[in-house]
């Protein structure tokens, strides 16, 4: 009983929209109507302002952070019994990332995941979530491409994750989590294919 608890308290975190309360607090708008119409940092960055989009970006990294870090210990003191600590909290921190994306407060229409598995890869896997972060910036650096950056990243997350001899459970899971993130970025993908893509940069309008 206490696991299905925390799977569900794990997916309402999860599900908390930041980017459409912020946007929505902040210039009263509905975030899913404005830009690309996705709820996450970059939307939020380009429509409503980058400091905003930072907020939005650092609260959505928390969400998988706080399920991985914390809800998991606590649930574990509570009396929930695991053959694998590092797993059970690898899938709490899942359920997080699936809340992001089907968000039960906007109709399970939510975000991509990239931050919020950012999240849960800094508190599961700490040594891979820098690596894919480098890989991450560096390929930001060249293409300036958000949506390029995050799929190349999360592919070489499951990647590293079986070279580095984690756990086949952990292994699995990710592979799981990261297809379906970059699953959503199927429409970024054809805009990418098309040279339709734009690339985020710091002054009033993303170039393409």
């Amino acid at each position: 009983m206490l696991i299905a608890v925390s799977f569900i308290v794990s997916y309402l975190i999860g599900s908390i929209p930041t980017s459409f309360l912020v946007a929505k607090y902040l210039k009263g708008i509905d975030i899913r109507e404005h830009g690309s119409g996705n709820v996450g940092a970059t939307n939020t960055a380009r429509v409503v302002g980058k400091l905003p989009g930072l907020l939005v970006l650092v609260f959505d990294i928390l969400k998988g952070w706080v399920c991985v870090a914390l809800v998991a210990k606590l649930f574990i003191r509570l009396g929930v019994t695991v053959i694998e600590p590092n797993t059970y909290a690898l899938m709490l921190g899942s359920m997080a990332i699936i809340g992001h994306i089907w968000t039960v407060f906007l109709g399970f229409k939510g975000g991509k995941g990239i931050a919020t598995s950012s999240g849960v890869f800094l508190g599961a896997a700490p040594k891979i979530f820098l690596i894919a972060l480098a890989i991450w910036i560096a390929v930001f650096a060249w293409k300036r491409y958000v949506s390029l950056a995050s799929i190349i990243s999360a592919v070489s997350i499951p990647i590293m994750l079986a070279v580095m001899s984690y756990p086949p459970s952990f292994v699995i899971i990710t592979s799981i989590v990261c297809a379906i993130t970059v699953y959503r970025h199927h429409p970024n993908i054809k805009k990418l294919v098309r040279g339709e893509e734009h690339r985020f940069t710091l002054g009033k309008k993303d170039e393409r």
